[in-house]
């Protein structure tokens, strides 16, 4: 679904791309469409459904499955909570808009108040956003059956290293489109492809309370963190090596901590063996379309 005709700003200067992070968008962009209908005809589907948010990562993963797969076999869902930004659903819909795709509109906010009742005490903005978050799975899934899709992951890498996900919420899906794009390679790809300006130009940002943006929660802000990622982890650089690099030891220290602290994240739940075939161990099956309406 690529625009040649697109009008694109260019970005922030502390958004730019970090030169050894750049890549050939139009290899990722043919891989990752392949990988989206390998998925899909694999587990025997042909529609997906995906949350979004009005943000750069699920613009760019609506984007991919509308030209993987057609915009007409895409429902995107749309999951404002009360203090959700307004611009928020204004870029959604501008997608929508966009790519001609079929979308729906469900407002969380009654689910998450209703937990959080008057004896449940004063949640804290992180508690309240991870509900949240697992709020807008459990309607994403529940979509998943009406639309007879599977359900499609918008987390980056960069997110998936550090832990920036709520477990069984936002990292919740059947598969990751660009789950091995660093943040700053998503922004690449998503100028390619398309996206709109406003979505490209604005701070990345979770939406989960109000005035909350990722750069800001971390502490961290994004093309330093893709930058020091990229050489600890796709690079292998031992901390003194990357002390050389220019990287302020302190922060190595820190994010290969938050690295460490999130693999639990990464994995699937281990089971205990016990017989001499375990289910996702040793007794592996190719993906088939489930015989029930569960997914």
């Amino acid at each position: 679904m690529t625009r040649p005709d697109a009008q694109v700003a260019p970005p922030p200067a502390d958004l730019e791309l970090p030169e050894e992070l750049a890549i050939d968008t139009g290899v990722a962009k043919r891989i990752i469409t392949e990988f989206i209908r390998a998925q899909l005809r694999q587990a025997g589907f042909e529609r997906a459904v995906l949350a979004l948010s009005g943000g750069i990562d699920s613009a760019l993963v609506a984007f991919l499955v509308a030209d993987a797969i057609g915009a007409e076999s895409l429902l995107c869902v749309l999951m404002p909570y009360r203090t959700s930004s307004p611009e928020s659903r204004t870029d959604a819909q501008a997608v929508v808009e966009l790519l001609g795709c079929a979308s729906t509109l469900v407002d969380i906010s009654p689910m998450v108040d209703g937990y959080f009742g008057t004896d449940r005490g004063d949640p804290t903005t992180l508690r309240r956003g991870n509900l949240a978050a697992r709020m807008r799975m459990a309607v994403l899934y529940d979509h998943s059956v009406t639309w007879g899709g599977l359900a499609v992951g918008t987390g980056n890498k960069t997110e998936g290293l550090i832990g920036y996900t709520t477990i069984f919420g936002d990292a919740a899906c059947a598969f990751a489109p660009i789950g091995d794009l660093y943040k700053s390679q998503v922004r690449q790809l998503a100028r390619v492809v398309g996206v709109p300006d406003t979505i490209l130009a604005k701070r990345p940002s979770a939406d989960l309370w109000a005035g909350q943006t990722d750069e800001d929660e971390m502490g961290l802000r994004y093309r330093d963190l893709d930058r020091l990622l990229f050489w600890m982890i796709d690079r292998r650089r031992s901390p003194a090596e990357l002390t050389e690099l220019g990287f302020e030891p302190a922060v190595v220290d820190r994010v290969a901590r938050m690295v460490a602290a999130a693999e639990f994240k990464r994995q699937v739940p281990p089971i205990a063996k016990l017989g001499p075939r375990t289910a996702g161990v040793d007794y592996l099956y190719p993906r088939r379309r489930p015989g029930s309406e569960r997914r």
